[in-house]
């Protein structure tokens, strides 16, 4: 009788076990039987988690079915995984088209409180500038102003764009904008807060900055100047600080993961939204350097359309693509 009572305790706990885990399993064998597709960061967790599986059933479970069946899973996941790592340019074309964009929509709720923060800067930078004489020359500095003054009298307001070499600039600029946006994003550590003075920083130069320009009654230059690159310089910037916002997201609401695992999962979101950021400051990168010092010597309609194809471009990828990669995902039963 007590034998018995034995027993009927084991199978309760693997069938508790099984219930448990069985909806985990399920979604990994659909995406080794290519019915799913998830992330090889997500693939690895749930290999992870499966081979901790298997050695509890190894344990408490000897020769049962699950056993037996955690087993087969995890070698077939095993080659799933190595067959994977063997095409790393499937993998780079997926990171672009699938990852980069499910990242995006996942930070879709920060991205907007990023552009609302650096939008508002740049509404306190503006009106700071008009209310107070001094404050340009303390966000810009004197040389700065100095410079740019002395242009404006000599009829060439955007001057200092073609004031230096273009490859030496072009270098220059792109290892500057990366730098800005790595730190937007791992200044989110500090809970977000240092991400959000980033934002608050920058939006305030860039206020200032424009408002300097209307004040010298050159602002339509400076938006047909300045604009060529940065559209997709400055959008940058905000997206890297939704990253940020992310990751500070991650520390500060854990939901029903341990704190340190939802801080992972913030930092890999970001950072795959930085990396996605990369190739668009190489590009903003070499507008600023090679088109925009030639931008008033050609019809306003070109660099007006160099603006509208640069919006059009971040709209595209970093709105609209996530939201059809998230839908699509979504009806495969991946999710971002």
């Amino acid at each position: 009788m007590r034998g018995g009572c034995v027993l009927s305790d084991a199978t309760m706990r693997e069938a508790a076990f099984i219930q448990r885990n069985k909806q985990r399993w399920h979604q990994l064998e659909q995406v080794v039987d290519g019915l799913e597709r998830l992330s090889a960061d997500d693939v690895s967790e749930l290999y992870v988690q499966l081979t901790d599986d298997l050695s509890y059933a190894r344990t408490f479970y000897p020769d049962s079915n699950v056993q037996h069946f955690l087993n087969g899973l995890a070698a077939r996941t095993h080659q799933y995984i190595h067959r994977n790592q063997r095409t790393p340019r499937g993998r780079f074309v997926r990171f672009w088209k699938e990852e980069v964009p499910l990242a995006m929509a996942a930070t879709r709720t920060p991205l907007l409180l990023s552009a609302g923060i650096f939008l508002a800067a740049v509404l306190v930078g503006a009106l700071s500038a008009r209310h107070d004489p001094t404050f340009v020359r303390l966000i810009l500095g004197d040389d700065y102003v100095n410079m740019t003054l002395q242009n404006i009298r000599e009829g060439k307001p955007m001057a200092v764009y073609g004031s230096s070499g273009e490859g030496l600039m072009f270098l220059g600029i792109t290892v500057n904008n990366v730098r800005v946006a790595l730190l937007a994003f791992a200044a989110g550590i500090a809970a977000g807060f240092g991400t959000v003075y980033v934002l608050l920083f920058n939006g305030i130069m860039v206020g200032a900055f424009q408002y300097f320009f209307h004040e010298q009654g050159v602002l339509r230059e400076s938006l047909l100047t300045i604009w060529v690159h940065g559209t997709l310089e400055i959008s940058a910037i905000v997206i890297a600080g939704a990253a940020g916002l992310a990751l500070g997201r991650g520390m500060l609401f854990p939901g029903t993961y341990t704190r340190m695992e939802s801080f992972r999962r913030g930092a890999m979101l970001g950072l795959k939204v930085v990396i996605g950021l990369v190739p668009v400051f190489v590009v903003a990168g070499f507008l600023e350097s090679f088109v925009t010092r030639h931008a008033l010597s050609v019809p306003s309609f070109v660099s007006a359309s160099i603006i509208v194809l640069s919006l059009a471009f971040l709209i595209g990828y970093f709105i609209l693509l996530p939201r059809h990669v998230q839908l699509r995902s979504s009806e495969a039963g991946t999710g971002p």
